[in-house]
């Protein structure tokens, strides 16, 4: 009887330390994925960022952290503003723009700060962006293009968890983004 419980105590402890390691490369600890940040106002992915932006890149070989100088688009996963700073898109101030995790598909998640929205600046597609209370996924025909360039937009993909494209039957769903994608091609190109 005491083996059977010094055994169950031992698989206890050995399973707790599996608990919590979120991280899908493996090991305790965060990947320190490079980035770079920038010197001075610039282009990238067709988007006006101002200095201070860091921009955060796939991992690759003997590359971690911050790096001297930038890297390649085609190899961007984020771009994440100064904090305090953001950039119009579709007239929503937004904080950062993230690349799909699933690199299958094509697009990007865009993440806004509505309290910097000036109520006089409101649009209907606004209110339906902030009604979810979170990012919208846009899907995208040319990778290197992130700006609101409404002839890139193929679709929006996703409105927070609350509305996904992924979820073809729940017509409640389809119908939001749909109204969604209506809305956001009335906006004017920026």
């Amino acid at each position: 009887m005491k083996a059977m419980i010094f055994l169950s105590a031992a698989m206890a402890i050995s399973l707790a330390g599996c608990v919590g390691n979120m991280n899908p490369t493996g090991g305790n600890s965060r990947p320190n994925y490079p980035y770079y940040v920038t010197q001075q106002p610039m282009l990238v992915k067709k988007i006006h960022v101002p200095a201070g932006t860091t921009l955060v890149y796939k991992e690759q070989y003997f590359k971690q952290g911050k790096q001297p100088e930038i890297m390649s688009e085609n190899k961007l996963t984020d771009i994440r503003l100064p904090i305090g700073q953001s950039i119009d898109w579709g007239g929503v101030p937004v904080t950062m723009i993230s690349q799909f995790f699933n690199s299958a598909m094509r697009g990007y998640s865009v993440y806004a700060d509505f309290k910097k929205l000036d109520a006089d600046k409101r649009t209907r597609f606004s209110q339906l962006w902030q009604s979810c209370d979170d990012d919208l996924g846009i899907s995208i025909k040319d990778r290197k293009d992130w700006s609101f360039n409404k002839a890139n937009i193929a679709d929006v993909q996703s409105c927070s968890g609350l509305y996904q494209r992924y979820f073809k039957n729940d017509q409640e769903q389809q119908q939001f983004l749909d109204l969604m994608y209506r809305e956001l091609m009335k906006i004017d190109d920026q």
